[in-house]
């Protein structure tokens, strides 16, 4: 069996949700970065002038400096500690029927949140909108590209068109979004539960509580979360109240189905609907609150929900 740790820790979205909130929170604090929600309305600019706000280039090269520095870092801690044996000739390797692709899904997450962070970070500095969409979009790309490819020199994984596929679908959501309807409408979301399955697995779901919550794909669920009023401007709904559609899996003790049938398990999909709160559309004069609503918004609260899969419909009171 493959060892799949690496895998698992790159698209976690809660291990990239801690580092952006680290690199971000002091940066925002400072310059009041998360003023609004998540729209372009943050810059003070109006519209009809933004073409003449003159971008802060020491701003800009500061945050290109400190990208390139932390690019360049991750991937040289990826090629000493994640890449044991020694790379060798570039293969590709289609996993794209691994884990029923939650793991697909972990990238598309983690490729939409780092679009959606740079893209925050580079509108402070007064670029207009294309530039800012095509760095947020390209940052998210980027940054797990090297990964793929040091995946297809590596003997123990191969390059991923899945994967790869997964990363640009992320950043297009994002840019996609921003660009039809100036804001993020849908907003993807994640949360985490222990199972029990770790212990079934323990070297390749996780041996402790910390491990687990980096390789139990049983215990992800990834979220598509929008308010109504975001589509129906002259409702009475409340703007941060969302309706949320997940997808999680179940009894997956292998990254093949038919191995963890061969153990014993039946690996089936779960379809999950439940409330969720914007916390971007929580009005507060604490710039300090709106980072942290910024930035939490990563994460689908805590709420009852229905759940459907080949067992029937379930009622879970309280779901994270």
């Amino acid at each position: 069996m493959v060892d799949i740790s690496k895998k698992s820790i790159v698209s976690n979205p809660l291990s990239v949700f801690l580092v952006q909130f680290l690199l971000i929170l002091g940066f925002a604090q400072s310059n009041n970065l998360f003023a609004q929600q998540d729209s372009l309305q943050v810059l003070p600019a109006p519209k009809d002038s933004i073409s003449q706000v003159h971008p802060n280039y020491k701003m800009l090269r500061g945050i290109f400096a400190a990208q390139s520095a932390l690019y360049l870092g991750s991937i040289y801690g990826l090629s000493k500690s994640w890449y044991k044996n020694k790379l060798t000739h570039f293969t590709i390797k289609d996993d794209t029927g691994e884990w029923l692709q939650m793991d697909k899904m972990g990238h598309v997450y983690t490729s939409y949140q780092i679009a959606r962070h740079t893209a925050a970070i580079y509108k402070k500095t007064g670029i207009s909108k294309r530039q800012m969409l095509v760095y947020g979009a390209i940052s998210g790309i980027i940054f797990q590209t090297p990964i793929e490819i040091l995946d297809g020199f590596s003997p123990d994984y191969g390059f991923s068109p899945g994967d790869m596929i997964a990363n640009i679908t992320g950043s297009a959501l994002y840019l996609g979004q921003v660009a039809l309807w100036d804001e993020v409408r849908i907003q993807p979301k994640y949360s985490f539960h222990y199972t029990s399955l770790s212990k079934v697995r323990p070297e390749l779901l996780g041996s402790n509580r910390y491990e687990s919550w980096l390789k139990d794909y049983n215990g992800q669920t990834y979220w598509l979360s929008a308010s109504p009023k975001s589509f129906f401007r002259g409702s009475n709904w409340p703007a941060w109240l969302c309706f949320s559609v997940g997808y999680g899996i179940h009894d997956m003790v292998s990254a093949e189905r038919n191995k963890s049938i061969e153990m014993g398990y039946r690996p089936y999909r779960q379809y999950y609907l439940s409330l969720d709160i914007d916390l971007t559309k929580i009005k507060s004069k604490s710039k300090f609150v709106r980072t942290i609503g910024f930035l939490a918004n990563s994460l689908k609260i805590p709420a009852p929900a229905l759940v459907f899969s080949k067992k029937g419909i379930d009622f879970k009171p309280f779901y994270f």
